[in-house]
């Protein structure tokens, strides 16, 4: 199973993968402009640090919410239950 920080790092690591291979010239066009065309929509890793971020907070603050006035709802409750897509490591980036 993976671990948060390791989609997150990976998602990061993507990123700098696919544009290392845009900027390879020894690789055939063809690949370099498929690389080039994925990066077009592909998030910056500062997004994917954000994304951590917000999520660790959204966290934080239902958790408050859930201790102070007792079970949320079900809707809510999920964000609790649930592993976050990514993480705020963004210092050992």
């Amino acid at each position: 199973m993976t671990m948060v920080h390791e989609r997150t790092r990976s998602v990061v690591q993507t990123e700098a993968f696919l544009r290392d291979i845009v900027r390879d010239v020894t690789l055939p066009e063809k690949m370099r402009l498929r690389a080039e065309g994925l990066l077009r929509h592909y998030p910056a890793p500062s997004y994917i640090w954000l994304a951590g971020k917000l999520e660790e907070h959204r966290r934080a603050e239902l958790s408050r919410l859930d201790e102070k006035f007792g079970p949320l709802p079900p809707v809510l409750g999920t964000w609790l239950a649930i592993e976050p897509m990514f993480f705020d490591d963004s210092n050992s980036g």
